[in-house]
């Protein structure tokens, strides 16, 4: 337990504490970069779904359609998180509209910058961009349930935090919250917070992965229908995750066929990750 709490620590909190420290670095010409990162773990976090979690689900013996029911359970609750996060932050700028792609096609719409822009130009005090940080802060943090769940769920199946898919997600979630912690700290430094407190508060609205770990472990020890539950659910977040929110990014980051090559690289390291 305690190696599964370690490296969803590491995932959580050092990874979206690592993109609030990279908040102030990334260039803007950044697209190309980020886009190919994204693209490569979205092929990643497919094998280890599809190849790794999902056989393990099946294989508990509960069936096949109550491991469906918890894929599209996950899908769904996790498509009702970014929906509110959306409804909340997609009106404070002008050009996401109806006409507007339904996720960020710019660097600085994955960081979140651009509504820190749109706040500039009206003039808003420090105090709103703040509260806009916090808001941002907690929304992440609800948001990173679910993951952790991917990789406490895995643990049970595999039964070593430091082996095996457990680890292989928490890498890629790690390196997932990077640009959303960029996105948190952004608005907390312009808001007037010191650099130092803003970083902290970035990292700490990644602890709920520990705590979606926990959960996601004791489910899955509850017997062969809860393990079942816990890694079907785990991989219908992480499916969302790649196909809702990854991959459409990549590829509107860097509009070439770059990041289709990039995917499938990331698939076959899976795979030599799963089975090699």
């Amino acid at each position: 337990m305690w190696n599964l709490i370690f490296i969803t620590t590491l995932a959580g909190v050092a990874g979206t504490g690592l993109g609030g420290v990279a908040g102030a670095l990334f260039r803007r010409d950044s697209n190309r970069t980020v886009s190919l990162l994204l693209s490569f773990a979205g092929g990643v976090m497919i094998s280890v779904v599809c190849f790794d979690l999902i056989q393990e689900a099946i294989g508990t013996g509960v069936g096949v359609l109550p491991v469906l029911a918890g894929v599209c359970l996950g899908i769904g609750i996790v498509y009702l998180l970014n929906a509110a996060i959306d409804k909340k932050t997609d009106p404070e700028v002008a050009h996401i509209d109806q006409k507007h792609p339904k996720t960020a096609d710019d660097l600085d719409e994955l960081t979140h910058a651009n509504h820190l822009n749109e706040h500039r130009r009206k003039g808003d005090s420090s105090a709103s961009l703040f509260v806009a940080g916090i808001v941002m802060a907690c929304a992440i943090a609800l948001h990173n349930v679910p993951e952790g769940m991917t990789i406490g769920a895995s643990y049970v199946s595999t039964d070593n935090a430091l082996t095996g898919a457990s680890l292989i997600l928490a890498v890629l979630i790690g390196l997932h919250n990077i640009p959303e912690g960029m996105a948190v700290v952004v608005p907390l430094v312009s808001g007037g917070m010191h650099r130092g407190m803003a970083v902290l508060i970035t990292a700490l609205s990644g602890a709920p992965t520990v705590l979606g770990a926990i959960l996601g472990y004791w489910i899955g020890d509850i017997g062969p229908f809860g393990l079942a539950v816990s890694l079907s659910f785990a991989s219908g977040a992480m499916l969302y995750v790649v196909f809702g929110e990854i991959l459409p990014q990549s590829i509107l980051m860097y509009r070439s066929k770059l990041p289709t090559f990039a995917v499938t690289f990331g698939m076959m390291v899976g795979i030599v990750m799963i089975y090699g």
